[in-house]
């Protein structure tokens, strides 16, 4: 009965203690993939990441270069060979909103008629609009809330960017806005624009 007790015993033991071995390395195999496929995932999802930058990076960069071909058109357009001659004028206004009532802007002031000759003068704004269902026209003092404000300096030989701010009264809907030029020598320059010409992203906003 001993010896066949230990037979059994015997016969039990070696496939189990077989098993068990196998099973240990099994489960380091298992443990040694899923350590294997975490760390390709995080490559992976660093990969993507870094490829997703480098995509936005490009972009910016193509917004860089479109921006500069464009100022060097603007620059050939007014001092090249080949430039209409164009007196003082207005090339470009943009209104950028600060607050409900606040609006940063910036003027494009430009001229090539006289080469070499140097604009000067003042700029001030106005801006038509309804208040409570009347139409109503705030002056430079108004926008800049001073009374006898000065208006913006300006003095170039062929262009130059002029900003500042305005500031609006509640309940005030801006339809038109106007630039005046002031030249120290010369006839005033006057150009007159929708609002939302002027504020296309607040407009769409």
């Amino acid at each position: 009965m001993l010896f066949g007790l230990w037979g059994v015993w015997r016969a039990m033991d070696g496939p189990g203690g077989a098993t068990g071995a196998q099973l240990a390395a099994g489960q380091a195999r298992i443990e040694a993939l899923e350590q294997e496929v975490a760390t390709l995932t995080r490559s992976d999802q660093i990969s993507r990441e870094a490829n997703r930058d480098l995509q936005g990076t490009l972009a910016e960069r193509d917004e860089e270069i479109s921006a500069l071909r464009a100022d060097v058109a603007f620059y050939e357009r007014f001092v090249g060979s080949t430039a209409q001659r164009r007196g003082l004028a207005v090339h470009e206004l943009v209104l950028t909103p600060q607050t409900d009532q606040a609006w940063h802007y910036t003027v494009t002031l430009t001229q090539n008629l006289n080469r070499g000759a140097v604009s000067s003068g003042r700029l001030v704004l106005a801006v038509e609009g309804t208040r409570d269902g009347q139409l109503e026209q705030l002056d430079w003092a108004a926008l800049r809330q001073q009374p006898d404000a000065p208006g913006v300096e300006y003095s170039f030989k062929y262009f130059q960017q002029v900003e500042g701010e305005i500031v609006l009264p509640p309940g005030f809907q801006p339809l038109r806005i106007s630039v005046r030029l002031v030249p120290a020598s010369g006839a005033a320059v006057e150009q007159t624009l929708p609002w939302g010409e002027a504020a296309p992203r607040a407009t769409a906003g």
